[in-house]
């Protein structure tokens, strides 16, 4: 179905074949009465965005919340097995039902990116389709209140995935995804933190034998401008 298609394509980083085919993704998604008049809106309204923005603002925008906030990740496990043991084996088995039904992953993307299941969902029947989408509704649902409370257009695709999928996402699951939140700074924070380089030299600088070969070594520095010319 080419609505799942079009969906996953504006979830992929924007580049320039992106927005120049903004405007026909949105002529499938407009097309689609399966959702809601308010989701197509929506959807418009983003659709609209991509295709007028600079793109770099789209770009940075794109990456400050899907790429700089776990909450928002596009890899469906992570939000239910993190970096657990689990989460490898459900990407396993996720594979494995690409592979039985005859396709296999030509990406070095994980099977659990959300754009490379929507393309799967794309090549499937539609009651297949819809019912595999309602085994992670309530990990899209707790994205598309995230993304709709940092005020985010793109809480309009994760809608529209609502909208289509064969059953409604259990409240009580999806606000035990929405749990332990934190605000959008503090998780940039942490994540900063995480991926923070671990220092070269141990050791505040305070070493006697460090400093006097310190200071040997400024003997030894560049001479200034003036005092290559001659001042």
């Amino acid at each position: 179905m080419m609505i799942y298609r079009a969906l996953g394509a504006l979830l992929h980083y924007p580049d320039a074949d992106l927005v120049e085919a903004a405007a026909e993704i949105g002529v499938v998604l407009d097309a689609d009465r399966r959702l809601t008049a308010t989701t197509r809106a929506a959807v418009s309204r983003l659709v609209a965005r991509l295709g007028a923005s600079d793109l770099i603002e789209a770009q940075e925008i794109y990456v400050s919340q899907f790429d700089r906030s776990r909450s928002l990740s596009l890899h469906l496990f992570e939000h239910i097995h993190g970096e657990s043991r689990d989460r490898g084996q459900a990407m396993v088995n996720l594979a494995a039902h690409y592979e039985a039904a005859g396709y296999r992953i030509d990406t070095r993307e994980l099977p659990d990116y959300l754009p490379l299941f929507l393309e799967f969902l794309s090549l499937t029947a539609d009651d297949e389709a819809n019912s595999l989408l309602g085994d992670v509704i309530h990990i899209l649902s707790a994205i598309r209140i995230r993304l709709e409370r940092r005020g985010s257009d793109y809480g309009a695709i994760f809608a529209a995935l609502e909208d289509l999928a064969a059953r409604k996402a259990p409240r009580a699951a999806v606000e035990s995804l929405l749990e332990h939140d934190r605000a959008p700074a503090e998780e940039a924070a942490a994540i900063d933190e995480d991926w923070e380089e671990v220092p070269a030299f141990a050791g505040d600088g305070s070493c006697p034998a460090a400093r006097e070969t310190l200071n040997r070594m400024a003997e030894f520095a560049l001479p200034t401008d003036h005092a290559r010319d001659g001042v």
